[in-house]
């Protein structure tokens, strides 16, 4: 006899064990008398072997060495920096591990109630400095890298920012989770492990836009734990986790992100049978889920595998957030007062019906009851007011990847509507438009109806926003709901990363001049109006303004490094860096510096000198397949290699499109800035967040009054923001008057007509190439840039009338950066806390 084998379970993995003890896992069991009981072996021995964190400079610099000559396999002889940067973070892993081990233990101790945020995107830049400014190490690895031979500053350049993420969406979510660590608050934070991220954005010979893969994981990520005991099938969802540590405190929470394996990698019948595309088929499929974020959904393929990516990522966390919670031994009907799940935007709106499939097919809990514990455990975050910005799947794609969500979602749609007609009878405009489907070949499934109705609160980011989507997209749900149910918070960013990491001049000076340590106003933004006392001191204000220069000068040499160019560093330096599309107007941008351009080339020689010299400065890449946004690039690219070639200009004008815009390159553009601008056609900018980090580091506004640009106005003083524009009520009338009353451009906006014109004949190449975007000015002009040029280019004079008066200007900046306590994240995600997740903080002794 021998032992035998099923050969169709050949390649498979073992069945999973259950999930019983790990770094994160469980507390120790209790005897009689009430004492821990230490699970095995000689407890003296297990206590007197563990760690804590290293604090002084020669147990760190005994960590390094002992990365580079075990972990990494190096000696001394035969490390560069990209090595000591290797062994150097994982010493700091070291120290977050200790942390985010008791971290765990203590939440589990105290049994109590978590809050779970899941988002697509997290977008947190490098993490090698932000865990040595949270651990307050800093100067201690500083030295201790000089110790051995190497320079701390170099070895923080040597990482690369995380694929995770591609704008404001991602940048908000990274910035909760280190206030949530900050505040001492039981989050996790649950996203994919992207291999490639969005892109890396690279600049063709003409201007455009190429993209190529960003292999961010090509090296090992020294910050990510893979937890191979944590996997969820039929795809193998395995979990990677993230420590995100607090800033002043023990407390490391920590950010679960998946990567899809498959279950069966590799066919090897197949392969011996000569069929090597099958061989590896399922292995490829499975892989492709988290390859990239946001696949191109203008192909069938790419919508297919989209919506597999949301179901993956929704089902691995769900699942996991389930056995975290029956391994409290709870009744599952007590599942919402242990659990909240923030739903960052609609991508994550696939975790309704999949709990609703949990409680109904597996839990046997009664309808009914299964959809209170839903409406009690999510919340949602609305992002946008744009219809074309809410999440739609067709209906048969639905049907033939997830029939079972689909018909989970038919039955929810039913109940609801049958609920909205007996309290609104006869009303079927209503109806439809409240209905979970949208009529129309195919049918639609609308995931920000599911994820309102399945949500116990809606929230907007900023007040403006928040009033829209109450009086617009969800104006239906507030009258059948009440308006209790809808309610803000305004954005924010962590200081932490936003002024000391990226500005620690400007921290420092702050520091000496309140006489504060930077924990009192990093953890408390609203210390900074003590700036205020000192705003008319002219010793300060000289030092205000150097720390400016200095970080103008670090932007200047890095575009000499990256671009060949030399800077003006003495020039206003004129920034916009966000995600390219149309209704953030980066083309009313470029058009605003054509015009100064022509300007400028109609001037004497006497009269250019008394202009105030400018240098702009965009970032930001496009979807692949936004053809309008790509041409945007594509423009700014030819008119600045124009306008920096001018003799005649270019000392008083220049233009830089930097490439791969990123958090590392925020950092060094932000606290440089003169002026940011943020200029959105009103009522379409949900909030914001670059406008609080460039404002935080004493960089004035420049914007529509839109989004957050009104309450940061509100705080600064209206006189130290430049407005222009038209208002939002204004929009939808103007819009209807583009339509069916044109008028045309050069009777309605000479000045841009003439731009437009100058475009169309080729002064910044093939004119034809830029058809497609100079019609959408030319016809409808949807984001009314016809409407608001005039008072554009009259904001950026009053701006350029400030800018010389140094001593004004220097009051205005001052001001700005005191006034924006409201804006810190620490407030934005006690407000969460508060008002939904009904969790509190536990401190980590």
């Amino acid at each position: 006899m021998t032992s035998t084998i099923d050969p169709s379970t050949i390649g498979k993995p073992a069945r999973a064990r259950r999930h019983v003890r790990s770094v994160t896992g469980y507390f120790p069991e209790i005897d009689e008398k009430g004492q821990e009981k230490w699970p095995r072996g000689d407890e003296k021995v297990w206590k007197a072997g563990l760690r804590g964190v290293h604090r002084d400079v020669p147990a760190i610099t005994k960590s390094v060495v002992h990365h580079v000559q075990t972990s990494l396999a190096r000696q001394p002889y035969n490390i560069d920096d990209f090595g000591a940067y290797q062994a150097a973070a994982l010493s700091v892993r070291d120290n977050l591990i200790v942390n985010w081990n008791n971290t765990q233990l203590h939440h589990n101790r105290k049994g109590n109630k978590r809050a779970y945020y899941l988002s697509l995107e997290f977008l947190m830049g490098r993490t090698f400095d932000n865990a040595l400014l949270n651990l307050d190490l800093k100067p201690q690895y500083d030295d201790g890298m000089s110790l051995l031979g190497f320079n701390l500053e170099d070895l923080i350049d040597q990482e690369r920012d995380a694929g995770l993420g591609n704008g404001g969406l991602g940048r908000l979510a990274a910035c909760y989770l280190d206030s949530s660590a900050s505040m001492e608050l039981p989050v996790w934070g649950y996203g994919l492990r992207y291999q490639y991220g969005i892109f890396q954005q690279l600049i063709g010979p003409d201007g455009s836009q190429l993209e190529a893969p960003d292999p961010w994981l090509q090296n090992d990520n020294p910050w990510e734990l893979p937890r191979a005991d944590v996997k969820y099938e039929e795809v193998v969802a395995v979990a990677y986790d993230v420590m995100i540590p607090g800033y002043d405190t023990k407390n490391t929470n920590n950010l679960r992100l998946w990567e899809s394996k498959p279950k069966r990698g590799f066919d090897l019948n197949s392969f011996n049978a000569g069929d090597y595309e099958r061989a590896v088929e399922a292995s490829n499929s499975a892989a492709a889920i988290t390859s990239v974020l946001y696949p191109n959904d203008h192909t069938t393929f790419g919508k297919e595998l989209r919506l597999k990516q949301q179901y993956f990522w929704t089902a691995a966390s769900l699942a996991d957030i389930m056995r975290r919670f029956k391994n409290m031994e709870k009744s599952i009907l007590e599942f919402p007062d242990y659990v909240s799940i923030q739903l960052n935007d609609t991508h994550p709106t696939l975790a309704i019906p999949e709990l609703m499939r949990i409680l109904v097919d597996e839990e046997e809990v009664p309808w009914d009851q299964a959809w209170d514990i839903i409406t009690r455990t999510f919340f949602f975050t609305n992002h946008t007011v744009l219809p074309e910005a809410l999440e739609k799947w067709s209906v048969p794609l639905m049907q033939h990847l997830l029939p079972r969500h689909m018909q989970i979602i038919f039955d929810i749609n039913l109940i609801f509507l049958q609920a909205v007609e007996k309290k609104f009878p006869g009303d079927r405009d209503k109806l439809a438009r409240m209905s979970l489907i949208e009529e129309g070949y195919p049918q639609q499934v609308r995931m920000a109806n599911l994820a309102c109705i399945g949500s116990h609160k809606v929230n907007g980011v900023a007040e403006l926003h928040s009033e829209l989507v109450r009086a617009t997209i969800m104006k239906d749900f507030v009258d059948f709901y009440g308006v209790s149910k809808f309610f803000n918070v305004t954005n924010g960013i962590t200081p932490r990363r936003w002024l000391d990491q990226c500005n620690p001049g400007l921290s420092r000076l702050i520091s000496e001049t309140l006489k504060l340590p930077k924990a009192a106003f990093l953890k408390d933004l609203y210390q900074l109006e003590g700036l205020l006392k000192h705003i008319d001191d002219p010793k300060f204000q000289t030092m205000w303004a150097a720390v400016k220069q200095t970080n103008k000068e670090r932007l200047a040499h890095y575009v000499e490094v990256t671009t060949g160019h030399r800077i003006n560093t003495k020039a206003m330096f004129d920034i916009q860096i966000k995600r390219i599309h149309e209704y953030k107007r980066q083309t009313l941008n470029i058009f605003g510096v054509i015009h100064r351009y022509l300007a400028l080339k109609a001037m004497t020689s006497a009269q250019r000198k008394k202009v105030n010299p400018k240098v702009v400065f965009f970032g930001g890449k496009a979807a692949p397949g936004y053809y309008i946004a790509k041409l945007t690039i594509k423009l700014v690219v030819n008119v600045a290699r124009i306008v920096n070639a001018d003799p005649e200009t270019k000392d008083i004008l220049s233009l830089f499109f930097l490439p791969d815009y990123s958090v590392s390159l925020a950092e060094i553009l932000i606290p440089a800035s003169d002026i940011s601008q943020h200029i959105s056609t009103a009522g379409t900018e949900a909030s914001g967040t670059s406008n609080m980090k460039f404002c935080l580091n004493g960089g004035l506004l420049l914007g529509t009054v839109d989004g957050a640009n009104i309450e940061i106005a509100e705080e600064v003083g209206e006189q130290n923001v430049f407005f222009f524009g038209h208002l939002t009520p204004a929009v939808e009338d103007l819009r209807y008057q583009h339509m069916y009353h044109p008028v045309p451009l050069e009777k309605k906006c000479p000045g841009l007509a003439r731009v437009v014109n100058e475009v169309a004949a080729g002064r910044f190449g093939d004119g034809n190439a830029y058809e497609p975007l100079l019609n959408t000015v030319r016809k409808n002009d949807y984001y009314l840039l016809t409407e608001d040029f005039d008072s554009y280019l009259q904001a950026l004079k009053l701006v350029d009338e400030a800018y010389q008066d140094r001593t004004e200007w220097i009051k205005k900046s001052i001001r700005t950066t005191a006034k924006m306590g409201k804006f810190s994240s620490d407030r934005a995600i006690q407000d969460y806390a508060q008002e939904c997740w009904n969790i509190e903080g536990s401190k980590l002794e």
